[in-house]
């Protein structure tokens, strides 16, 4: 049996790092929200073999034990109890990778939606976020999708509201920015001056786009103070974004417009600079099955 899904990819309204634990990892203050860009998953098992075997559309994606699907698949196999059987995994990336917006998060989500519904193990989303954690602190949401505001280390979730319907234009740059010196700027700047969401939860709890824009706030992006970030966001605002923003630990930037006209011309002037330039939408849900002419693409082997 074989089974083929979309997984969205997600961008942070609000991100604030609020303390670190002794453990490492750091505690964050952030509003995530999935987006109508997707990468596209196919997972087929065999019960009469054995092994993890994945491939990826794109070279530069590792397609081994390291990949966040392939550790989805283990930590399936070791929450269910279920003897391991042979597992293929194709990836076809849509969503750029170090870009900050959970590529790695989602395919490992929708893994884990493949395998559930492929094994007829009847877990709920709530069981599989905690599988998710095992795999890494975007997966939960990942398994969840649309719009929520997260704690802890980002696995303790809150749903809202559905943001409000909007375009969203996604550019990334050519550069790349590693997660742990992002933290370690972070934790050189401290954590004394944490930033209130509220804002932001009123803004999408209320259905206010505008003010959704002009609550967009990221710690990461402040620490990081990259000039090209910035001429990024100017030339958005300069287009009539709401709102602009770095998303995650970056270096993907986005822009928010009430508007599809302003939203189309914003693309066209960063494509004149940048390759990886999308416009998207705010979706609800997380992975989900592709349908062909109303029918989902379900089958044997």
């Amino acid at each position: 049996m074989k089974m083929t899904v979309q997984s969205p990819a997600k961008i942070n309204l609000f991100l604030d790092i609020t303390g670190k634990r002794s453990d490492g990892y750091h505690l964050i203050n952030t509003v995530m929200q999935s987006v109508s860009l997707y990468d596209d998953i196919t997972v087929s098992v065999d019960k009469d073999s054995s092994g993890i075997f994945l491939s990826c559309s794109r070279e530069d994606i590792p397609c081994d034990s390291s990949n966040t699907a392939y550790k989805a698949c283990e930590k399936f196999f070791e929450y269910t109890e279920q003897e391991p059987f042979e597992v293929n995994i194709r990836i076809k990336k849509r969503i750029p990778s170090g870009a900050g917006m959970a590529g790695g998060s989602t395919d490992a989500a929708a893994v884990l939606y493949c395998l559930n519904e492929l094994t007829d193990a009847g877990l709920s989303k709530d069981e599989l976020a905690q599988i998710g954690e095992q795999v890494g602190a975007d997966v939960p949401f990942c398994v969840y999708g649309g719009t929520m505001s997260a704690g802890g280390i980002g696995t303790i979730l809150s749903p809202l509201p559905d943001m409000p319907d909007c375009e969203i234009v996604v550019v990334m740059p050519d550069f790349r920015i590693s997660t742990k010196e992002a933290y370690e700027r972070s934790d050189s700047v401290g954590y004394d001056d944490p930033k209130n969401m509220d804002e932001i939860i009123n803004a999408v709890c209320s259905g206010n786009i505008r003010a959704a824009g002009r609550g967009l706030y990221n710690k990461f992006e402040e620490v990081a103070d990259i000039p090209e970030i910035g001429e990024i966001k100017s030339v958005m605002n300069d287009c009539g974004a709401l709102g602009s923003i770095m998303t995650g630990s970056g270096s993907a930037v986005y822009g928010i417009f009430d508007d599809e006209n302003k939203a189309s011309g914003c693309k066209d002037r960063l494509k004149e600079k940048y390759s990886d330039v999308f416009v998207v939408n705010p979706v609800q849900g997380g992975p989900s099955p592709i349908q062909h002419g109303g029918f989902i693409w379900f089958t044997s082997q």
